[in-house]
């Protein structure tokens, strides 16, 4: 049940908040948990079981962590619970998401032995797994680095961990952030319109951009041979850039709306990451929960930049081999994370000194075209099917291109969300409505009305369309089944 749905807006939804907010103070929190349960088994009936069991674990983990520090050998303890959590953790994660992956090329090997290969039936991954995976993953750490105190109550723990607004698609909250606004968090008739205004723009940005993008890109991924032309690829690879950051940012945003409604105030996630000019601003920039998550808790683990050189670029390699990995169990996530790697550690080794004295337009530019690239990688269905499309892009004896085969992939719909895509993907509509903002500040109390009559104007008509697409719309993917 994503967010996106009739069963969610029209169902779900409404009877949470109305439950929620007639009940008394002391109870909200349970009617909060028993939905975020109920959010989950609703496509996840006997999964709910994983999630459960990651918060039964994590919440006695983090008391052993602190209740060790008692003892005279308090060091030595409080590491062996959070090496046995962490593994947990891992362990639950590996088995359902990473263990078929690893039996496939194992068996691959064993083939060419000649030994009998490894039976292992497909195991359905959980949505969201990773996603709560690593939240429990930094609550038990902060726990042992007395970054937070270990919670007491298992109710508030598993709130923290299954809260539905961010239990599908992020973004990753670390406990310090909401510990606070767990027990004691405030509600504001302002707040909650916040709330809904982030709801309705985060809807808007995936059904009304991304879903039409993203026909486009599914219908250029699908051609194969030399049907695929250099302009069909290019705008295939664009079509899919705009796509995952329209439908990837506008669930960050629901989330963060969805979570003003019930009080809690979520970081945020994505901040206009395809203005970056370079490829460490643009990870400081896209999916900023995750890269932290790791920069925090791998990174620096690791040693960070506080090591010999070659050991900061093997950091850096193995950080965004593994975040790479972290996105889905398949090679073509590993060498997205590596490519990324291998900028990044360039950029730190020096080349970044270089960027800098080149025109801030070229920098834009080189930056565009390794995350264009690198997202061939992350959405082509193999390795092979990878390779293939990249040298379609560079074929430039294959460029005639037919109106008939524009046609084919182009719909009127998907150009116009690619228009307006490209413009929302920079901060223009922010420092436009920032001088709207400031305007209306000196403006009399007439045309401030007006101006805010403007805005509801604009968030109703967004609102409908996007409800008008949920109800009309058969193609509505959901991108994040494989995290």
């Amino acid at each position: 049940m994503g967010f996106t749905t009739a069963t969610f807006l029209f169902g779900f939804l409404p009877i949470t908040l109305l439950l929620y907010y007639v009940s008394p103070r002391p109870v909200k929190n349970g009617v909060l948990l028993t939905a975020s349960l109920l959010f989950y088994a609703w496509g996840e009936v006997f999964y709910v079981a994983v999630i459960i069991a990651s918060i039964v674990v994590n919440y006695h983990v983090g008391r052993f962590i602190s209740r060790s520090r008692d003892n005279a050998d308090a060091g030595r303890r409080s590491r062996l619970y959070l090496i046995s959590g962490v593994v947990f953790n891992v362990g639950l994660l590996f088995s359902f998401k990473y263990a078929n992956f690893v039996t496939d090329n194992l068996n691959v090997l064993l083939s060419l032995l000649s030994v009998p290969r490894v039976d292992l039936k497909p195991l359905h991954l959980p949505i969201g797994i990773s996603f709560f995976t690593f939240q429990a993953i930094s609550y038990i750490v902060d726990v042992y680095r007395k970054v937070v105190a270990a919670q007491q109550n298992i109710f508030s723990l598993a709130l923290y961990i299954s809260l539905f607004p961010e239990l599908l698609a992020g973004p990753i909250i670390r406990y310090q952030h909401v510990a606070g606004q767990i027990t004691g968090r405030s509600h504001s008739l302002g707040l909650f319109a916040l709330g809904i205004q982030r709801f309705i723009y985060g809807m808007a940005k995936k059904m009304l951009i991304a879903n039409p993008i993203g026909e486009i890109a599914d219908s250029v991924f699908a051609i194969t041979g030399n049907n695929l032309t250099v302009p069909l690829a290019w705008i295939g690879a664009l079509a899919y850039t705009l796509q995952i950051y329209f439908d990837f940012s506008g669930y960050s945003d629901m989330a963060i709306g969805l979570g003003r409604m019930f009080g809690f105030r979520l970081r945020e996630n994505f901040d206009y990451p395809y203005i970056s000019s370079s490829v460490r601003e643009f990870w400081r920039r896209w999916h900023i929960s995750l890269s932290t998550w790791f920069r925090d808790y791998v990174y620096i683990s690791l040693g960070g930049n506080q090591v010999s050189t070659p050991r900061v670029y093997g950091n850096l390699i193995i950080v965004f081999s593994l975040a790479g990995i972290w996105h889905g169990a398949s090679w073509n996530f590993v060498i997205w994370g590596l490519f990324h790697g291998l900028f990044l550690a360039s950029e730190h080794g020096g080349f970044s000194s270089i960027l800098g004295k080149v025109w801030k337009p070229v920098r834009h530019v080189y930056v565009l075209l390794v995350v264009v690239i690198g997202w061939v990688f992350f959405r082509a269905e193999n390795l092979s099917g990878a390779m293939m499309y990249l040298r379609s892009m560079a074929d430039v004896t294959n460029c005639h291109t037919t109106p008939l085969q524009y046609a084919q992939v182009l719909t009127s719909e998907g150009v116009y969300a690619f228009l307006v895509g490209i413009v929302l993907s920079t901060p223009v509509y922010a420092w436009m409505e920032g001088r709207l903002g400031r305007f209306a500040e000196k403006c009399s109390m007439r045309m401030a009305f007006f101006i805010d009559l403007q805005r509801l104007a604009l968030l109703t008509s967004l609102l409908l369309l996007s409800i008008l697409k949920v109800a009309s719309s058969t193609y509505n993917p959901f991108i994040y089944f494989r995290f």
